[in-house]
């Protein structure tokens, strides 16, 4: 590969990290926000989760000043939220991963729609048990937006695949008289509507999948009881997350049940 080339790379590559980590920062703190009923855009500073205390710029640099400032805030000392590092560093190494599976695409695009919205929703799930609809829904809408370049073929998958991740898990809920909550259903709806009914059947399938290996063995440890509360979202957007890498593959394995292409923007 040529210098040149291999330069281009590594510095798409540090651009998308850096990038999506200050997504992460924002959408964890809009989230954190959301929950407590509080103001994220704007001019709304930044503050202290314990003091309260506005935070500057030099504590605000996405994963270099929690390090910088070994997990404690600068004016308190109180031990930061791990969390915070956490959604910057997951955000970061997401944007990087799916910059080099797509390159600067329309996948791209809708990808990191999935994936930025997918962060944004399991943050509220896990801190409250609640999916906000708006923030669940918008991933359609911005998808089938962005499905109008690829014709109405595309457009339709989108609206197909919405129908089919609300679909789904509201029989659940019905069948299984609130197993699972409605919140769960908006955001497959979201995810659905933005990558397509293909897409969407294999994120399903792997959002059970990740429950399932996250569960269960809570269960036969007895950490968790059956009748507990469980937040499924973050599951649900996990297994999305990892079919918008794999997705393509597995619909081309099994090409006989959902024809030889995945459709608009995976390709074909």
């Amino acid at each position: 590969m040529d210098l040149n080339v291999k330069i281009y790379y590594i510095l798409s590559g540090i651009a998308a990290f850096v990038c999506g980590a200050c997504l992460g920062s924002f959408i964890n703190a809009a989230a954190m926000r959301t929950v407590a009923r509080k103001k994220w855009w704007g001019v709304a500073r930044s503050t202290c989760d314990s003091c309260g205390e506005v935070l500057g710029a030099r504590d605000l640099v996405p994963i270099i000043s929690y390090i910088a400032l070994r997990g404690k805030c600068r004016f308190c000392g109180t031990r930061i939220y791990p969390r915070h590092i956490a959604a910057e560093i997951i955000s970061g190494l997401l944007t990087t991963a799916l910059l080099a599976r797509w390159g600067l695409s329309a996948a791209f695009c809708v990808s990191l729609i999935v994936v930025w919205f997918s962060l944004f929703n399991s943050l509220t799930d896990l801190d409250t048990g609640y999916i906000y609809d708006a923030w669940a829904l918008t991933p359609c809408f911005a998808g089938l937006l962005m499905r109008l370049a690829g014709g109405w073929p595309a457009v339709l998958d989108g609206v197909l695949g919405a129908a089919l991740g609300f679909g789904l898990i509201a029989l659940i809920i019905i069948v299984s008289r609130g197993g699972m909550g409605w919140g769960d259903a908006f955001l497959m709806c979201g995810i659905g509507g933005a990558v397509g009914w293909k897409y969407c059947a294999f994120c399903l399938y792997g959002g059970f999948i990740v429950g399932g290996i996250v569960v269960l063995p809570l269960m036969i440890a007895k950490k968790i009881k059956r009748r507990d509360r469980i937040p499924l979202g973050p599951f649900l957007a996990a297994g999305s997350v990892i079919m918008l890498f794999v997705g393509s593959d597995l619909i081309f394995r099994f090409k006989t049940i959902f024809g030889a292409y995945p459709g608009w923007p995976w390709g074909g």
